[in-house]
This record gives C-alpha cells, sequence and structure tokens, in this order.
C-alpha cells in the first residue's frame, strides 16, 4: 500500500528519486502515465495490468470511454526503477503537469502521484479549505 508525501526533485536528466519505501513494490517494473487533475500516475506492473483491463473493457461505442482510454493508455510508458532507485520521467509527461525541478510524491493505496509542487500546493489548499463540503458529499454516497 502506498501512502505518505514526500518531497522530491526532479534532476536535469528527467530522473526522480522514488521514496525508499515505495521502491521495493516497483522494482519488478512500473508504468507511468498522465493522472487526472494535473498529475502523474506510477502503477506496479501488477495493478496497471488491472487498470488496463478495467479501461479494455469500457464500452468503445462511447465517446467518453474512448477519450478517457486515449488518454491514459497514449500517455502509458514502460519503466522501471535504477540502482539509484529514481524513474525517468519523459518529457511529454513532465510538461502535461507541469513539473519544473520540485515535485510532490503521494501515495494513493494502490499507485503513487506525482505532482509538480505548485499544482499540489492549489490542489492542498482547495481541499483544505473545502474539506467540509467533501466530507458531506462523500456522505451522501455512503462514506
Amino acid at each position: 500500500m502506498f501512502i505518505g508525501e514526500y518531497s522530491h526533485t526532479i534532476d536535469e536528466k528527467g530522473r526522480m528519486s522514488v521514496p525508499v519505501k515505495f521502491r521495493g513494490a516497483l522494482s519488478v517494473g512500473c508504468v507511468l502515465t498522465r493522472g487526472l487533475d494535473g498529475c502523474l500516475w506510477l502503477y506496479t506492473a501488477e495493478k496497471w495490468a488491472e487498470l488496463a483491463d478495467k479501461i479494455a473493457a469500457l464500452p468503445i461505442t462511447q465517446k467518453n470511454s474512448r477519450s478517457f482510454a486515449r488518454f491514459i493508455m497514449s500517455g502509458a510508458v514502460d519503466s522501471t526503477i535504477d540502482r539509484a532507485g529514481r524513474v525517468s520521467i519523459p518529457k511529454y509527461l513532465s510538461e502535461y503537469a507541469g513539473m519544473k525541478s520540485k515535485v510532490v510524491v503521494t501515495g494513493m493505496y494502490d499507485h503513487i502521484e506525482i505532482w509538480s509542487e505548485k499544482n499540489w500546493g492549489e490542489f492542498k489548499k482547495g481541499m483544505e479549505e473545502n474539506s467540509q463540503e467533501v466530507a458531506e458529499n462523500l456522505s451522501e454516497i455512503g462514506f
């Protein structure tokens, strides 16, 4: 399970150090892709296969399904953690997420999110300001 929030940097070659506690689960391979809300998603190979199966099962006759599948799948890249514990972030993904050098890595149970420091700060501030409303809306769906 991936949990927590960590500050890291991307070096001049587009590599980011993965938090030590996440490296073991990613050591047999991982997949990096565009995420929602302007971040990147990093999945273990196993969890990526599960997500890909769910995406493949979406009805191709529905425009939103096709668009979501294209968005996630076309952005995906197979990756590995190098000996120094880093993952390479392709330029097109770092540009999508607005990443310069400082990033925030967050654990999201079955995957990892990688945010630009700026986007994470904006998201976090918005959640802090609206947490009561969000909690009330979640209670309406049985949470």
